[in-house]
């Protein structure tokens, strides 16, 4: 048998030295109780696999606890994986419930679980090897041990349970290895697992896999690849040192999307705790490639303007992470602004203010985190010549106005930062004279983001890590300005028409270019700079 094959001793029901006081007795049952774990969100919660095995009667399977039908086809392929593994159930009355009955129960999770209870039920392995562990996997008709979704999620909730160890897949080991305290067994087989639960059989915790050198991270793109665009390449400086949304405008070919590629490499690395909080997503959502740990680079979603709104932001039958979270604390790049779908482009504007969606069904609703940083680009006009030194606009003043209200308001005053692209001159391609590295510039950003962590450890700013974070109160605490520049505010206030929201995020901005200069306070330079970024006014002219 496989079991033989995979080195696995096989115990015949009723010859196993675990059946005394167990199911000793023809009709006696013995109700089995492991742990397995359900998602909600972006965190895992514990699951009772309680499993109760009757010889009297006629033989049968229920599963009961809100199990959706993936859980349900449990039966068929636990039973065929058991068969494969020349393992033998009794004919009996089998009732499986998944506790708390009232959460929902999807995916295919509990499939090892499943299995190991009915083992156990039927004296074939010891309840005590099932005590203090999780269990999750999904099983193949052979017995194989397949990859599931949100083991990262599941390892943390174990620590937090105080749970010793947990049972996996090989292809979820590395993540879930990041948790510490919790050892992680990946069997790759069902019989391998009974044989390491029976101690026939070694298997050595996983190991969090090390960390990759930072300059394998950050290699493949360059800020010192691009040329000309300086007035662009300093809105990202100061949108990476801040955290702060950015809008590009400019003609076709103008380097837009060259430079929001290549805004990662000069963000600060994740941390330990930003970087889990990512993994948990990309881990709940499947996105993570077998084998592989914690997710160290910032992410970089460019969605295509052809997106919906549950892809963006979240959501289906069975809600999944969307683009924003995917993008949490990394950078969500929208290319061709204007073509989005409108809806869509609503729909970004909770999150933005919130760093979270909440996604409501009436089975119930989840959260997912959408700390990220918005880039956006997009042409002038239709055409994408408008304004163009060189190419005629073939769009009337009317088109040009259709095609930039698109964008709406409420959405604009969410973008912090909004520079206009001219095209690139013949001499600027071609100039022999070298352009900041993304090294360069990211010591730059570096060090505006440890003074910004410096200042917002202080009490009051909990949750605090850039400037971009602060909320209204905040604002005025830190924003402190010069005589000057509080009088060049207030006269902009009223030149301007700018609404409070527009007010402090001026004020987030103009801190973040007084960082970059080593300013304590705001002087007249950095609110210029602050209000020449303003969006709102550049697409209305």
């Amino acid at each position: 048998t496989a079991a033989v094959r995979a080195g696995a001793t096989v115990i015949p029901y009723g010859d196993g030295p675990f059946r005394k006081g167990a199911t000793a007795a023809r009709g006696r049952s013995m109700v089995i109780r492991l742990y397995g774990a359900g998602l909600e969100g972006v965190d895992a919660f514990p699951v009772d696999v309680e499993v109760d095995l009757v010889r009297q009667g006629l033989p049968g399977f229920t599963l009961v606890g809100l199990a959706e039908a993936a859980v349900r086809e449990a039966r068929e392929r636990v039973f065929s994986a058991l068969r494969a593994c020349g393992f033998r159930l009794p004919p009996s009355r089998i009732t499986v419930n998944l506790a708390p009955a009232g959460r929902r129960k999807s995916g295919t999770a509990f499939d090892l679980p499943l299995a190991l209870g009915l083992l156990a039920a039927s004296g074939q392995i010891p309840v005590e090897a099932l005590q203090g562990r999780v269990f999750a996997g999904e099983l193949s008709l052979s017995g194989a041990l397949r990859p599931v979704p949100g083991m990262l999620p599941l390892a943390i909730m174990a620590r937090q349970l105080g749970l010793a160890s947990v049972i996996l897949p090989p292809d979820n080991g590395a993540e879930a290895a990041v948790v510490r305290d919790v050892a992680v067994y990946t069997p790759a087989h069902l019989s391998q697992c009974v044989a390491f639960l029976l101690g026939r059989e070694e298997l050595e915790a996983r190991q969090p896999l090390p960390a990759p050198p930072e300059d394998a991270v950050l290699s493949g793109m360059d800020f010192a690849e691009v040329r000309g665009q300086q007035g662009a390449r300093r809105a990202l400086e100061v949108a990476a040192a801040g955290g702060h949304n950015l809008l590009m405008i400019g003609p076709p070919g103008s380097g837009k999307t060259m430079l929001a590629q290549r805004l990662p490499t000069i963000l600060p690395p994740l941390d330990f705790e930003e970087a889990l909080e990512v993994t948990k997503v990309y881990s709940v959502a499947g996105k993570l490639a077998p084998g592989q740990g914690l997710v160290r680079v910032r992410p970089f979603r460019a969605p295509h303007h052809t997106v919906s709104e549950v892809a963006l932001v979240g959501g289906g039958l069975h809600p999944l992470p969307g683009e924003v979270s995917l993008a949490h604390r990394g950078v969500l790049f929208l290319d061709e602004l204007p073509e989005f779908r409108k809806n869509a482009l609503e729909v970004l504007r909770q999150p933005l203010e919130d760093g979270e969606v909440q996604i409501s069904r009436a089975a119930g609703s989840v959260a997912y985190p959408s700390r990220f940083m918005l880039v956006c680009a997009m042409n002038p006009c239709k055409c994408g010549y408008y304004g163009h030194p060189t190419r005629a606009c073939t769009c009337s003043p009317s088109a040009v106005r259709q095609y930039r209200s698109r964008v709406s308001g409420p959405l604009l005053d969410r973008i912090d930062l909004c520079v206009e692209m001219d095209p690139i001159a013949f001499d600027e391609l071609h100039t022999a004279a070298p352009s900041e590295s993304s090294a360069e510039l990211r010591k730059q950003v570096l060090a505006a983001r440890a003074i910004q962590a410096k200042r917002y450890a202080a009490p009051g700013f909990k949750g605090v890590h850039c400037n971009a974070q602060l909320n209204a109160g905040q604002v005025r605490r830190i924003c402190r300005m010069t005589p000057g520049a509080e009088q060049l505010l207030r006269s902009s206030y009223d030149a301007l028409g700018l609404s409070a929201r527009a007010h402090d995020r001026i004020l987030r901005v103009a801190r973040t270019v007084a960082d970059l200069a080593g300013k304590t306070l705001l002087d007249e330079d950095s609110l210029l700079e602050a209000l020449q970024y303003r969006a709102q006014e550049k697409l209305d002219g």
